[in-house]
């Protein structure tokens, strides 16, 4: 792979304008129509909309800018140079770890291409709950297929691995639907590491689409380097205040202060509340930070008389949404069922147990079949999320309290997958809860999680779709941005990411903020520009 053209690489040659970390020396100031907080899905789309109205852009990211050629397909590199906090970034209690990326790209460079335009059900209820009534499902409907068609998100049509095709016959023995889930890659090679980069540039990342488009028009990157707060006077944005990042992730230097016309804030749910509170932003309904969702993660490890190889081919291609829609979605929380890859470093973290009893675990690792479940969280009044707040150093963190009603909805979640795994022909079943052990058949398991104490730190909870703390509403009493992204209280600062979201979404959120933020991007450059763009 390290003969495959590197377009960033190549880009580079050419002369694209980056700073910061190993490339030229960040400027002590700097000046542009417009600066972007964070390099993901919903500043990606932003800075190649921006910039196609002929806007000059600055991109401001915390990580670092790494390509194919530094994507070996490692847990021990990737995790380290691609995550928040190496792939550790938890709840303040410990209780629930949370993925997400931090390099540029965000977490689509790191994420498993998993592509689903925002639910019907879940419009529904913004319209009806946050007076976002522009967002129905037909409003939204070019939006999203503009994204689909510059993002090449598309059923994929190989075959799925064992892990996922596992998922679909135990479904079908159950009688309940299961479906194919698009993904957006171009040429993918069915490898299995999309969670460490595309060594193949075959995801479409923002990485290798929209960053790549803003560069070719002038934009300017800067990396290893964080946004520390907005300098803030009567209702606007005056400026941004900078600090450079050494290769380990600490601040070095002095800080560098960027003027610029507009703001947009985009650096991911958790990060995108921090800089506004850092910031002392104006928040005078007390939404900043609040209602923070991840689709809190439970799962179900079950071990085949045959090889199941989870580490090896496209990560996850089936799904069922059966148990979403069993109750209404303002009842008992429901969760959709995936089937996540399962690579050495990840597995091993998630399994119960020590010593010798973890040791003979392992040796069933080649035969392992893994499920999870994403818990629809934000629907219920038992179910409002987390709050991002702040350490003394300023650092973000979310206080995210596993009620209840929550680990209710985890605890059918462990029944429904247990039961699935059998179905398909599991031997044995373990969900990962400290106190579980390897159930032999769906009766033992089932009486057995239904005795469980479904309690944080017992259950293994994890995330990687963090949502909300700065929700969008059609009035200042119930969110922290209008429905067009801008902020109720600040003039010249916009919200375009994840956190815009009033709930969770009840799929995969990638293609939910790219749809919203071309919508949201596209009718800032007309405010800003006065013109009209598109996704290339």
């Amino acid at each position: 792979m390290s003969q495959r053209p590197d377009p960033i690489r190549e880009g580079l040659a050419r002369g694209w304008r980056v700073h910061g970390g190993p490339h030229a020396a960040l400027p002590s100031t700097h000046t542009c129509d417009v600066a972007i907080v964070g390099s993901g899905a919903g500043a990606g789309i932003t800075a190649e909309l921006l910039t196609a109205a002929g806007l000059d852009v600055l991109i401001v990211e915390e990580g670092p800018l790494k390509s194919s050629s530094d994507f070996r397909q490692l847990e021990s590199e990737a995790y380290p140079s691609l995550y928040q906090e190496s792939a550790s970034r938890q709840s303040a209690d410990k209780a629930i770890t949370i993925l997400q990326g931090r390099c540029v790209g965000g977490s689509t460079t790191v994420n498993w291409t998993s592509s689903f335009r925002t639910p019907p059900e879940t419009l529904r209820y913004w319209q009806q709950q946050f007076g976002l009534g522009g967002l129905d499902e037909h409003s939204m409907a070019p939006w999203f297929a503009q994204a689909e068609k510059r993002l090449n998100i598309a059923p994929w049509e190989v075959a799925p691995n064992e892990n996922n095709d596992l998922l679909r016959r135990g479904a079908q023995a159950l009688g309940i639907p299961a479906a194919g889930i698009r993904r957006n890659v171009k040429n993918c090679w069915n490898l299995g590491s999309c969670g460490m980069g595309c060594p193949t540039n075959a995801k479409q990342s923002m990485l290798i689409t929209t960053i790549p488009a803003a560069l070719e028009r002038g934009a300017r990157l800067w990396v290893q380097t964080r946004a520390q707060s907005l300098e803030l006077a009567n209702g606007r944005v005056r400026a941004l205040l900078c600090q450079p990042m050494n290769d380990a992730g600490q601040p070095t230097g002095t800080l560098v202060r960027v003027n610029a016309k507009h703001y947009v804030v985009a650096g991911g749910a958790i990060n995108s509340p921090a800089l506004l509170l850092r910031s002392g932003a104006p928040d005078p309904h007390g939404a900043l930070g609040r209602r923070t969702f991840l689709h809190p993660t439970v799962l179900s490890s079950s071990v085949f008389d045959h090889r199941v190889e989870p580490w090896s081919g496209a990560p996850q291609t089936v799904y069922t949404d059966h148990f979403l829609h069993v109750a209404a979605i303002d009842g008992p929380m429901g969760y959709k069922l995936e089937a996540p890859p399962v690579h050495p470093l990840i597995y091993t973290s998630k399994q119960v147990g020590l010593g010798r009893e973890q040791v003979d675990r392992l040796k069933s690792y080649p035969n392992t079949h893994m499920l999870l479940a994403l818990l629809r969280d934000g629907f219920h009044a038992e179910s409002p999320g987390g709050r991002v707040g702040l350490r003394p150093d300023g650092s973000a963190v979310l206080d995210y309290p596993l009620t209840d009603f929550v680990m209710e909805g985890a605890r059918r979640a462990l029944l429904s997958m247990a039961e699935l795994q059998f179905a398909a022909g599991a031997q044995t079943v373990m969900p990962l809860h400290e106190l579980a052990l390897p159930y032999r058949s769906w009766s033992e398991a089932r009486a057995a999680i239904q005795a469980l104490p479904m309690k944080p730190l017992l259950t293994r909870v994890a995330s990687a779709h963090v949502m909300g703390g700065c929700g969008m509403a059609g009035d200042e009493r119930h969110g922290v941005v209008r429905p067009d992204g801008l902020h109720w209280q600040i003039d010249n600062l916009s919200v375009h990411d994840g956190s815009l979201f009033p709930t969770s979404i009840g799929a995969n959120p990638q293609l939910s903020i790219y749809g919203l933020t071309n919508r949201l991007a596209t009718q800032l450059a007309k405010r800003l520009a006065g013109r009209d763009v598109a996704l290339a």
